[in-house]
This record gives structure tokens, C-alpha cells and sequence, in this order.
């Protein structure tokens, strides 16, 4: 039997049947298929796996236009093809041990299963108010654990265009630990700084800061021990720099630099401690219900 355009008769017929949800209708060649997959109408073969038109009523999206359709169909059937070319390239030359991938599939499922249940668990059971006491207490006992990988700093830091007013004012402020001169310089900032930090009781990377400070140095180390207050300029702004403590790498990290990272510790410990009681306890209530028999001795 003469197999019928399948394309062109696409196009002629979609506008009729897209409410319906199906794709296309096709007469198709019988010869050479399975026997029970002669009554299908095939739109494509790649060797002797066949994809059938009643596959494809879901590809589509309703409304859809024809010319869209007709090239998202073409996407659809060529992907197949290649997949399918490459799946029995894989089966002919893998041993039957190989593809027998049943047991991969109940022992993922199995995790999958677990994980959620655990999941649950911690979601409902752990406790996440972590003390004060607790983390510095973790701190204390772990010196070893808190060895800084770069330098870190607690400054002041303001980055501000040289056409700004006042900038002798500004000179004086960032250097002042007084108050109102503290506010009065956050008062500037506001109002002509491009960039500006003002938090001097937070520790910073160093490397951050040099994102934003155009500072050159090779000895990072060696520059913070021998710097206080920094100006730096380039074509357009001013840059100003009051370092208020520094902490070189290599030595122990400040507490208040790794309290975040503390209470997840000590929340991550909880959840495994959690999850481990959970299934020692499932053991304990199945072995005093007698519903575990070991027959090897």
C-alpha cells in the first residue's frame, strides 16, 4: 500500500482535529512490522522499531499554530529516531549483565523513598534554635577547624565621584571614631557617595574589598599590617579606606566571622544524629516485635 504524504496531509487536516488532542492521521505501510502493531499507522522506523502516530497526540500544545506544529513534529520524530538508534547501538554491544538495569533502578528508588522520608523527618522533628552559648562553646572546642584561607578586615569604606562637594569634610570623617561625626558621614555617603560601607563591627574578605578598591599591592599581608587610612584614585572617583582590624590567613578565624557557618555545623550534626536515631529505633521496635529473623548463624 502507497503511504500517503504524511506532512502535507498534516497540514490539510490539523485545524480539524486539534481540539481533539490528536496530532495526525496516516496510512502507512503494514509490511515488516510485528504483527500485532499492523492495525497502527507508523510515522517513522529506525531499523526495526517503529514510532507510531497514536504516540504523538500529546506533543503539541493546543493552539498551536500549523507551520509550528509541523516543525515541532519534525523535532519530535528526528529526536526519536537518533535516540532510538543509539539505544539498540548500546544493547547490541553490551552483555546481558549490563543492561539488566532493574536492580540500579529499585535500589534508586529505594534512596529516593528513604531521602524523602528523611527529609520529613528533619523537617518536622529538628530543632534549629541554635544558643549563643552553643556556638561559641563549638568555637572554643574546634580551634583547629576556623584556620582562615584568605585575609579578612573590618574597615570603612567610601567611594565617591572627584567632582563631589565637600570632599576636606569628607577627608576628616572617615577617619573620626567620633559619633557625630560617624553620623554626619553616613549623612555625606547618602547623599553623594557612589559606593560606601560603613559597618566596622562585620569582618569583609579582602579580596571583596579590592573589587571595589583599586588598590595594587603584591603582598596583601604585608600591605594590612602596614596601612591604616588608604586613598586611592582613579579617572573618576575618589576611594577612601579606614581599616579598623585585620585578620591575615593562616591564622584562627574570629568568632564573629564564623558564626554562620557554626550554627550549620551544629545544625547538620543534629539532622545526622536525628536521622541515625530514627533508624535505630525502627531496628529496636521491629526486634522487640520479633519481626526480624536472621537464618545464617
Amino acid at each position: 500500500m502507497t503511504v500517503i504524504n504524511f506532512f502535507s496531509f498534516y497540514k490539510y487536516t490539523l485545524r480539524k482535529i486539534a481540539a481533539l488532542g490528536l496530532i495526525f492521521i496516516l496510512l502507512a505501510s503494514c509490511s515488516g512490522k510485528p504483527e500485532q502493531e499492523k492495525n497502527r499507522a507508523a510515522i517513522a522506523r529506525a531499523n526495526n522499531e517503529y514510532l507510531y502516530a497514536d504516540e504523538m497526540s500529546n506533543f503539541i500544545p493546543a493552539g498551536t499554530s500549523p507551520k509550528d506544529s509541523l516543525e515541532l513534529l519534525k523535532k519530535v520524530i528526528d529526536n526519536w529516531v537518533r535516540e532510538s538508534l543509539v539505544i539498540q547501538k548500546a544493547e547490541s554491544n553490551l552483555t546481558d549483565e549490563q543492561k539488566n538495569v532493574q536492580k540500579q533502578l529499585e535500589d534508586y528508588r529505594k534512596s529516593l523513598i528513604t531521602y524523602a522520608y528523611e527529609k520529613e523527618l528533619v523537617k518536622q522533628k529538628l530543632d534549629t534554635v541554635v544558643s549563643n552559648d552553643e556556638i561559641e562553646q563549638y568555637y572554643n572546642n574546634n580551634p583547629s577547624d576556623f584556620e582562615l584561607k584568605d585575609n579578612i578586615i573590618k574597615v570603612i569604606y567610601v567611594k565617591v565621584n572627584k567632582k563631589a562637594p565637600e570632599m576636606d569634610k569628607l577627608r576628616k570623617l572617615y577617619k573620626s571614631d567620633n559619633m557625630k561625626d560617624r553620623e554626619q558621614l553616613a549623612g555625606y555617603c547618602h547623599q553623594f557617595a557612589e559606593n560606601f560601607y560603613l559597618d566596622d563591627n562585620s569582618w569583609l574578605l579582602f579580596d571583596d574589598l579590592l573589587k571595589e578598591i583599586p588598590i595594587q599591592t603584591y603582598n596583601k599581608e604585608l600591605f594590612l599590617q602596614n596601612n591604616r587610612f588608604v586613598e586611592v584614585t582613579d579617572s573618576l572617583n575618589n576611594y577612601f579606606l579606614n581599616i579598623k582590624g585585620f585578620k591575615i590567613r593562616n591564622s584562627v578565624s574570629p568568632l564573629s566571622f564564623e558564626k554562620d557557618n557554626i550554627r550549620n555545623i551544629i545544625l547538620n550534626k543534629r539532622k545526622l544524629e536525628l536521622i541515625t536515631k530514627m533508624k535505630q529505633d525502627v531496628y529496636n521496635d521491629a526486634a522487640n516485635a520479633k519481626k526480624i529473623e536472621i537464618y545464617i548463624k
